[in-house]
């Protein structure tokens, strides 16, 4: 990060000198390893919702310099139930124990309804990955997750799997040039959606802010497990799409709503941690209640950034179907960091989390996803009312990030990239095969919430560099 301009701060509305003495030393103190658009970022939406950070150990002082715009919080205080309600666990001897005890903590909200885990759960923030959470008109910021409307989009081309080997060179070259991955940065060429004139980017201050950041970042990438590929795709004979049985060329990416959904997930647990107190081990599950002004605020902005995510996928597939002149047959996507309003069983209206879980109402398409080396699941959803109509999003982490680096090295991930038959572009040894549980045995688990239509094979693989 280089240092902060006194030109910079003003800019962005930080005109008196206490404010941005504060700011620059807290910013060096604190925020070191953190991009200067990232900072001012920051930096901008502390003086615009000054309320939201007025808790904020570290930048509270900060807000508190913006006294003069800060209304007075309102906030409530609640306790956790002594007993959890209906809470359904599948493929549980594989989910570690934090997860499972994240899950119960989560359970025992006084606005919880009924929750379920899948079998590639691991601990996360707030509610675990894997986990699936219905409550009572109110949405926990946490239990959508930080990556908002992070999916999957699978577009089977017009092509045999021949069209992967004759054209290899083709297919490298274009997943260099037409996708971009990592935090920073943009594609080299514009794109255009009509998500970009949406009018709900006028709705917020934060969201009229983020427009800029929008654009330039459709089309593109994250860090971390997101990625897209090439690969074959084996379809069964009753596959339901209306194709032939056997084998087809597809592209398959996995990301999310990019910095637009990671700045509304910031700023509305903030705003949730504020105006909702539970005790110490539970804060991370503070929620807002959807009959409030900021509760329909957060709702709209996540809506808003998962079709973001849904438009970031469909412009790299656009995009690499344009570079290598193919055709798509059909294209099949699904959210799995997202809160919908659906009803139980029993007809009661509820808000379902699925933080890392796969949308499976009867007949309702998804795609559950292996490793970089493992094959990914074509599903339909059989609507099982335990799992709160779930399945998992993924094989699911066996270890953590740095364990993965601590055991894997570069020639030996190259050395298993090769046995396999797959070419990797980027990534990196913390999303190596053996950091994720076996697919096949997450799959297993499930039986009876998916029906399996096929199965996709990566072959050229392209992730952030770490």
């Amino acid at each position: 990060m280089g240092n902060l301009k006194t030109k910079e701060l003003s800019k962005i509305g930080y005109n008196n000198d206490q404010a941005r003495s504060l700011a620059i030393t807290t910013i060096n103190r604190h925020f070191k390893h953190h991009s200067k658009a990232e900072i001012l970022a920051l930096l901008q939406e502390i003086r615009t919702t000054p309320e939201a950070f007025l808790n904020d150990e570290v930048l509270g002082k900060i807000a508190a310099a913006f006294s003069d715009v800060v209304k007075p919080l309102q906030f409530q205080t609640f306790q956790l139930l002594e007993q959890i309600g209906q809470l359904k666990i599948y493929g549980g001897k594989t989910i570690e124990h934090g997860a499972k005890q994240q899950m119960e903590l989560s359970m025992s909200l006084p606005i919880a309804v009924q929750g379920a885990l899948m079998p590639d759960a691991h601990h996360g923030y707030g509610m675990p990955i894997g986990g699936v959470l219905a409550t009572t008109n109110a949405v926990i910021p946490y239990g959508v997750g930080v990556d908002i409307g992070c999916r999957m989009a699978l577009t089977i081309l017009d092509e045999n799997e021949a069209f992967l080997k004759r054209y290899d060179y083709q297919l490298k070259t274009a997943l260099k040039n037409k996708t971009h991955f990592g935090m920073d940065g943009q594609l080299d060429f514009q794109q255009e959606h009509a998500i970009l004139d949406d009018d709900r980017f006028q709705a917020t201050s934060l969201l009229r802010q983020l427009h800029g950041k929008a654009v330039r970042q459709l089309g593109s990438s994250g860090g971390g497990n997101h990625f897209v590929e090439f690969g074959r795709i084996e379809l069964n004979a009753d596959n339901d799409l209306g194709l032939p049985a056997g084998s087809y060329a597809a592209i398959l990416s996995h990301s999310g709503s990019r910095g637009l959904g990671a700045h509304v997930a910031q700023h509305y647990t903030r705003l949730a941690m504020n105006k909702c107190k539970l005790p110490p081990q539970a804060q991370k599950l503070a929620w807002l209640d959807l009959s409030s002004e900021v509760g329909q605020e957060y709702w709209l902005s996540m809506n808003l950034a998962g079709d973001y995510a849904k438009a970031c996928h469909e412009r790299i597939h656009i995009n690499l179907m344009k570079e290598l002149g193919v055709k798509p047959l059909v294209t099949i996507d699904n959210h799995h960091n997202f809160a919908w309003k659906e009803q139980l069983s029993d007809g009661s209206d509820v808000i379902v989390h699925r933080k890392g879980a796969t949308p499976a109402h009867k007949g309702t398409w998804g795609i559950i996803p292996g490793s970089m080396t493992a094959p990914a699941y074509l599903v339909r959803g059989k609507g099982d009312p335990l799992s709160l109509n779930s399945a998992s999003h993924g094989a699911g982490r066996a270890m953590s990030r740095q364990k993965a680096r601590s055991q894997m090295t570069g020639s030996a991930l190259k050395k298993m990239l090769s046995t396999a038959g797959v070419k990797l572009i980027g990534g990196s040894v913390e999303e190596n095969p053996n950091a994720y549980k076996d697919i096949e045995q997450v799959i297993a688990a499930q039986g009876e919430l998916i029906d399996i239509h096929g199965k996709f094979y990566p072959k050229i693989v392209r992730m952030h560099k770490e």
